[in-house]
């Protein structure tokens, strides 16, 4: 094989960029590495695929945990439809595509069991005992820094954990403008993210590709969670506003549609991404319909107590198992007794519980809690 036509051909579309995108060129690592023909970004995308972590998208809570209906989104088909959203921005937009894939596959792996219920508790559960604030999109960066390829890390690009610690998809913004930032300055809001949590809502990415992947996690989430609602049979289309629906459609794909060109249309050419000022307060308007008609009615408060008891019992147990080296215990059967010694040395026993809490699938967590239960 000639290497260095194999290459050349990857590299291409380097050709065909937008002066305002981030060139294969630019991609910064950590740690020093040897590059094969692939391109650093298409290469975290395999990384960040073939990752554990990844795999268990899968049984995750998106919005709905424990329904019978198949056809309900998991966390696995919502990280899917953010990164076609956001790769069909970023082409129309001469974007690199491979920054935006490996992003938007890789911003939920941080997401704990129940999706943001199960968050809240955890960083409830993290404060009382002195870890810092608990956040999705900062455990997402931790996971690839620190918890994949059994503790050591995947050696992802600064570019990719950047636009996945700020791709808080819960704040909507008129204007999307990229921050240009050093490895300094990204571990710096990584550490502060611990401490305050309002740094959180003021992050901003620091390529234009990362700010696709922000916006593209609302647009990807808040028509599908209507149509998940729907089939739930938690709302009818009917209760949605007319002034919401006449700016951006009925139907999911009639609002990605909307949503979508408009971006396209007020961002072209520009080192910022825009909506316009009627679908921006439409977005905010159905956003709003979403928190108030399904999300605060997805987990009822029997549901809640349930939650934070098997949370709480979880962390309890794998807590006592650390402090009294029961070797027997899952914490260290299935996550401890493969993680490097680095990590084992570095990490304190309630960062270590948290940090395999996180890690669970619904399921899991589950089963978990039972196992203790029973005994």
């Amino acid at each position: 094989m000639d290497i260095n036509k194999v290459k050349a051909n990857m590299e291409v579309k380097n050709h065909w960029l937008s002066n305002l995108a981030c060139k294969d060129s630019e991609a910064i690592r950590f740690e020093e590495q040897r590059e094969d023909f692939r391109t650093p970004f298409f290469r975290d995308i395999d990384r960040i695929v073939y990752s554990l972590s990844y795999t268990r998208y899968m049984d995750k809570t998106q919005v709905f945990s424990f329904n019978d209906n198949d056809n309900i989104s998991k966390r696995m088909t919502h990280v899917q439809m953010v990164s076609k959203v956001a790769r069909t921005i970023g082409r129309a937009l001469r974007l690199n595509e491979d920054l935006i894939e490996a992003a938007a596959l890789g911003h939920d792996l941080g997401h704990v069991p129940f999706g943001h219920v199960g968050e809240k508790i955890l960083n409830d559960i993290s404060l009382e005992y002195h870890q810092g604030h608990f956040n999705h999109n900062i455990q997402s960066v931790r996971t690839l820094m620190t918890l994949e390829n059994n503790g050591k890390g995947s050696n992802i690009t600064l570019q990719v954990l950047d636009a996945i610690m700020c791709h808080n998809g819960e704040m909507e913004l008129e204007e999307y403008r990229p921050c240009s930032k050093s490895k300094e300055k990204f571990l710096e809001e990584y550490k502060l993210a611990y401490e305050k949590q309002e740094i959180i809502s003021k992050m901003v990415p620091m390529t234009l590709e990362g700010c696709v992947v922000r916006i593209s996690d609302i647009i990807a989430y808040v028509g599908r969670d209507i149509e998940d609602a729907i089939r739930m049979n938690l709302i009818s289309i009917d209760e949605i506003p007319k002034d919401i629906t006449n700016v951006l459609g009925v139907k999911n794909s009639e609002i990605i549609n909307t949503i979508i060109n408009d971006l396209i249309s007020n961002s072209l050419d520009h080192n910022y991404l825009k909506l316009s000022e009627k679908v921006f307060n439409a977005l905010k308007c159905l956003k709003k319909f979403n928190y108030e008609h399904i999300y605060a009615k997805a987990n009822n408060e029997d549901k809640i107590k349930y939650y934070e008891q098997v949370f709480r019992s979880v962390f309890t147990n794998c807590l006592n198992d650390l402090k009294t080296q029961n070797k027997k215990g899952h914490i260290y059967t299935v996550f401890l007794d493969y993680m490097d010694e680095s990590y084992l040395k570095e990490t304190c026993d309630e960062r270590k519980v948290i940090d395999y809490i996180a890690g669970m699938t619904d399921d899991f967590i589950i089963a978990e809690y039972n196992s203790k239960v029973a005994m």
